[in-house]
C-alpha cells in the first residue's frame, strides 16, 4: 500500500526489453538505497513495482506486457523523470491517502489552467471507468492522490497544488 505522497524524484536510466516486458533501472539520490530489500514494493509513477536489484543509487524492476498495457510506463524512455514512494509500513503515519498502485487505465490531460497558486487539470479516461470516478472522491496520477473536483462524462477535474 501506498500513501501517494511522493517521497523522490528519480530518473529512468536503462530500459531492457524482453519479449513484451521490460526491466527498468531507476536512479534517485533522496531514498537510502542501502535500507531496501529484494522484493520490495516501490511505487513508480503510481505503480506498484517489485525490487529484483536494488544498487548505491536505486533499483531494477521487471514489468510485465499487461503493466505496460495499462500504464503509462511504457511510454517512458532513458532520462525520463519518475515519481517514486515505497510502499509504507503499518503503523506509519499516512499523510495521503490510502492507494493500492494498481493502474486500471490511462488519461489525457485535455485542459491545463492556472487556479490561483495551484494548477487546474482537466483529465479524460477511458469511458468504460468513469462509473468509478465520483465528484470530491480520490485519484492517483502519476502516483500523486489527489481529489476530484468536478466530474463531467469520462472527464474529471483535479487541482495540483505547489
Amino acid at each position: 500500500m501506498f500513501t501517494g505522497i511522493i517521497k523522490d524524484r528519480g530518473t529512468l536510466t536503462a530500459i531492457s526489453r524482453k519479449g513484451g516486458d521490460a526491466r527498468l533501472t531507476v536512479s534517485s539520490s533522496g531514498l537510502p538505497w542501502s535500507d531496501f530489500e529484494l522484493g520490495e514494493s516501490i511505487a513508480v509513477n503510481g505503480v506498484c513495482l517489485t525490487a529484483v536489484a536494488l544498487h548505491e543509487d536505486g533499483f531494477d524492476t521487471d514489468v510485465s506486457v499487461e503493466t505496460l498495457s495499462v500504464t503509462g510506463l511504457g511510454q517512458l524512455e532513458v532520462g525520463s523523470p519518475v515519481n517514486l514512494e515505497p510502499a509504507i509500513s503499518l503503523g506509519e503515519r499516512l499523510g495521503g491517502h490510502l492507494v493500492s498502485g494498481h493502474v486500471d487505465c490511462t488519461g489525457t490531460v485535455t485542459s491545463r489552467a492556472a487556479d490561483a497558486r495551484s494548477i487546474r487539470l482537466v483529465i479524460e479516461i477511458p469511458a468504460e471507468y468513469s462509473r468509478y470516478v465520483a465528484k470530491k472522491g480520490s485519484v492517483c496520477v502519476d502516483g500523486v492522490s489527489l481529489t476530484i473536483n468536478e466530474v463531467s462524462g469520462n472527464c474529471f477535474e483535479i487541482n495540483i497544488i505547489p
